[in-house]
């Protein structure tokens, strides 16, 4: 029996972690994180598979694969957070748990960041943890499943 996939998914910009604001963002990079996040999912008894993307659309068609393939998403989307209904309507046509995933807390910066449209179609959101969401992320996806 193969373990149950999880597809975590990281949005634009997300690329430059370590290196843009680490006053906000810290210093790991996101091969840093993802390599976490597979050490926590492997002791879950979960498969990861990580895609990074600057453009909504290869965003859009990894959720569309994930459908019928991938037990769960865990989606930290940077800048289509607050703006991307196109990722929230494919993110609602996915039948298993998705998780919001921000590093930190969008609700202590700036106004235009305290909305998320992905948050409507999400099961739950973890932000403002840094790193260590990964991990929480991943715990919850697990419980879920279970």
């Amino acid at each position: 029996m193969t373990n149950p996939l999880v597809l975590l998914l990281s949005g634009p910009n997300l690329n430059l972690l370590g290196a843009r604001e680490p006053e906000i963002y810290g210093t790991a990079t996101l091969d840093d994180h993802v390599a976490t996040a597979t050490t926590v999912a492997d002791g879950l008894g979960l498969s990861l598979e990580h895609l990074q993307s600057n453009h909504e659309g290869v965003l859009i068609d990894a959720i569309h694969g994930a459908r019928e393939r991938a037990a769960a998403i865990v989606i930290n989307p940077g800048a289509f957070t607050h703006s991307s209904w196109a990722i929230h309507d494919a993110l609602a046509a996915f039948d298993g748990p998705v998780i919001e995933l921000h590093l930190s807390n969008p609700d202590r910066r700036e106004p235009w960041r305290r909305t998320s449209v992905v948050a409507p179609v999400a099961t739950g959101t973890i932000s403002g943890f840094g790193g260590d969401g990964y991990r929480l992320a991943l715990e919850a996806v697990a419980k879920l499943l279970a």
